[in-house]
């Protein structure tokens, strides 16, 4: 049975899924969730929250899908092990540390790979199955189709999203929000640099092509297509930022929909609560250019009607769609937004009404045109009846029982439900009936009373032998046995450990340290090779997503883990930047999968990194082998949509060179062959200056994607000075350099 995956930032967002019919949640905690500025849960509210679900048959998954630093894997593990002492189904994870730890110390609580892990395709999929996972979120950018074939050859549960906001970059492939303002994306604090707004710039000819929202993408809807989703394990709602009244909307039309119960109107409604315009996504082939919503980065609502009249301030609205008094709207004038919620709403006599079907009149203070649009963003009437569906029973559970009630003998009552057994013994001794012995109709009477329950009285077999039950001890036997079936459900959940087993230890001999250059150009690899640079990334690079994986010679540099998976039996291989590799562990991990070189996330500092090296010689004896990009724009995003294509560029792209602007400074962007596009910092990461301190790395990697030849030699002829103590002077330039995350920590 499909699985429908609800959201829930707070308690009430996690009694609304239920209440409208999910069979799953997933939730954070205050820390290691990718959502950090959401509510979350702390460790008595998730108990609350566990049981809660339990007792409907509705698991609980909590997600711990950040990268942790070196000095937080102990609080990490401690967190686990505390979820699985509640009895969490499952944890949802993105670093390679959380996912070893869990899955070898734990056999009840299964380990999830989060979407920010970025598998998209089979190799990916089949690696972590391999490593002990029980379940893979894929990618937003897969298509349906791709996400069957993975589904039927690898042979382990998928989940996928379905409906809700969207990341424009791979989803754990973005540094932007980090790198622009030291809050990361991959640590669960997104400042949201998509939503901003920025100009497209087209250099060759220093023209703007336009100021807008471009990197915004609208919000995901697939509930036209809920049929062709059935075959996967679980569809997934976004939304832990969001309110319960959103969550229930959502959550109820999906429902409907696997149901096979929903209607157009249904569908209709999930305009009423918040939407950046919705897209089927790539999961069901949207064209690239329309997968974002330039014109606004929040909530859209939905169009009710045009000012087709102006009187003084007031001002008449021609309606397609119903006001009602108390709704909320938006009027679109000049680029501008007016909001308000309508406190008055007049006819055309000027006498107040409460709703408006064709016409209407408001009184405003704002300058309005004839022809402006206007939208209804909060439906007064429809949020209130989501209010009162958040907290319900969305089905209930079959009580039966058996009744033995004798004269001169105790009440027992056999009780099963919820997949249980309870025997109820009463301790008072039963009286004979002098008139009115307790009729079966009397016993249902009482045990009916369920509706604080989760169950609903089911068959009832009762033989009557003239004894007399008092109300007040069926009562105390209804509510006896409630409470013995909930306790038997709770504590069936199984919350097993491993013994840990002693691991092979890895460790490198440390080598004099060494360039090595990563190249977009023919022109730059042939700079790099004329310098002497042995180690160059040029046609050998594996990217973390959107490849076919095509026969290579020679050493790999691989971004991804379907990457891994395909080469690691045919060649060696040395990891990327992008599997945001942060802590001893996870090099570990890399290492046993044949990895040569780890190279460091971007968003490590010095002492994290000084950290790691020494929690990974305390475990292995030895030291790590270590690579680390010091120089060249930072790749801030790669994504599979084309801001060209959506400002009317395309098929020109490879004749210009274009970036985006904002207050902040200019993004260079790249476009691939693949026609998707890798959006760069501005400023160049120059950690040049400080080669001769940093210690325990042995490859330096220099980053060039738009320099000249002449730029590539002069960098390499730096590096190389600064390598060998030849070069004292210091090469740093304030105006367009930058040490990234160098001397900082990130939060």
């Amino acid at each position: 049975m499909t699985e429908l995956l609800a959201p829930a930032g707070s308690m009430e967002a996690l009694k609304a899924a239920i209440s409208n019919g999910c069979d799953a949640i997933y939730l954070g905690m205050q820390k290691f969730g990718a959502r950090a500025y959401s509510s979350n849960f702390d460790f008595e509210s998730l108990k609350e929250a566990v049981t809660y679900a339990h007792l409907r048959d509705v698991k609980i998954y909590v997600t711990m899908n950040t990268i942790v630093f070196e000095n937080e894997v102990e609080e990490m593990k401690e967190q686990i092990r505390e979820l699985n002492d509640i009895g969490v189904d499952g944890i949802i994870v993105q670093d390679l540390t959380a996912l070893d730890y869990i899955v070898n110390n734990f056999l009840d609580m299964e380990a999830h790979c989060s979407t920010q892990m970025g598998i998209d395709d089979v190799d990916g999929t089949l690696l972590f199955k391999e490593l002990g996972a029980k379940r893979v979120v894929l990618s937003r950018e897969v298509e349906v189709e791709k996400v069957k074939e993975i589904k039927r050859i690898a042979e382990i549960p998928l989940e996928i999203f379905v409906h809700g906001a969207l990341c424009v970059s791979y989803s754990g492939n973005c540094l932007m929000s980090g790198l622009m303002g030291n809050r990361s994306a991959n640590r669960g604090r997104c400042v949201g640099s998509c939503r901003k707004e920025y100009e497209l710039m087209d250099k060759t000819t220093g023209t703007s092509l336009g100021k807008n929202h471009i990197l915004s993408t609208k919000d995901l809807n697939t509930i036209d297509y809920i049929e062709d989703l059935k075959e996967i394990d679980s569809l997934k709602i976004e939304g832990r930022m969001k309110v319960p009244t959103y969550v229930a909307n959502v959550v109820s039309k999906y429902r409907l929909a696997l149901d096979h119960k929903i209607t157009e109107e249904d569908k209709e409604n999930l305009k009423k609560t918040f939407n950046r315009t919705f897209t089927k996504g790539y999961l069901f082939h949207e064209d690239r250019r329309n997968i974002t919503n330039i014109l606004r980065p929040n909530h859209f609502g939905y169009e009710i009607g045009t000012i087709s009249k102006i009187i003084k301030d007031t001002y008449e609205i021609t309606l397609t769609r119903p006001l009602n008094q108390n709704d909320t709207i938006r009027i679109s004038h000049n680029n501008e937004d007016v909001n308000l919620t309508v406190a008055k709403l007049y006819d055309k006599d000027g006498e107040l009404i409460n709703k408006a079907d064709d016409v209407c009149y408001i009184k405003i203070k704002e300058k309005m045109s004839t022809g402006d649009l206007v939208y209804k963003t909060k439906d007064y009437f429809y949020n209130k009846e989501l209010e009162s569906l958040l907290e319900k029973e969305f089905k209930r559970f079959n009580l039966d029982i058996r009744v033995y009630a004798r004269p001169d003998s105790k009440l027992f009552i056999d009780a099963e439900g919820l997949g249980f057994h309870y025997s109820y013994e009463s301790e008072e001794i039963l009286g004979e009936a002098i008139n009115n012995p307790t009729t079966k109709d009397q016993v249902i009477k009482q045990f009916s009373r369920l509706n604080d329950t989760i169950f609903e009285l089911n068959d009832v077999d009762f033989e009557e032998c003239n004894a007399f039950i008092p109300a007040k001890l069926l009562n105390a036997a209804r509510r006896d046995i409630v409470l013995g079936l909930y306790e038997l459900k709770l504590n069936s959940q199984k919350k097993r450990t491993k013994a840990l087993e002693a691991k092979e230890k890895i460790s490198f001999a440390p080598v004099q340290p060494y360039l090595t250059a990563t190249v977009t150009t023919r022109e730059q690899y042939d700079a790099c090779v004329s310098c002497g640079i042995k180690g160059i990334y040029f046609e050998n690079v594996v990217r973390r997503n959107q490849n076919d994986y095509k026969e290579k010679e020679g050493q790999l540099l691989i971004g991804g883990y379907g990457g891994i998976n395909h080469y690691r039996e045919t060649n060696p291989f040395v990891t990327d930047y992008s599997l945001n590799v942060v802590n001893a562990t996870s090099c570990y991990e890399l290492y046993k999968l044949g990895a040569k070189r780890v190279t460091l996330s971007y968003e490590l500092n010095k002492s994290q990194i000084e950290d790691l090296r020494n929690a990974y010689y305390e475990d292995n004896d030895g030291y790590p082998a270590l690579e680390m990009i010091v120089y060249g724009r930072a790749p801030l995003m790669f994504t599979k949509y084309c801001p060209m294509k959506k400002m009317n560029q395309c098929r020109i792209c490879k004749t210009k060179s274009y970036e985006l602007k904002d207050e902040q400074g200019t993004f260079p962007i790249i476009s691939h062959d693949d026609c998707t596009t890798t959006l760069l910092n501005g400023r160049t990461l120059n950690l040049l200056d400080e080669l001769p301190n940093i210690k325990g790395i042995e490859a330096f990697r220099l980053n060039f994607t738009v320099e000249s030849k002449d730029q590539v030699v002069k960098v390499i002829n730096m590096a190389s000075g600064k390598l060998n103590d030849s070069m004292n002077s210091a090469v740093f330039n304030q105006e367009t350099d930058t040490r990234g995350h160098f001397n900082k920590e990130i939060v």
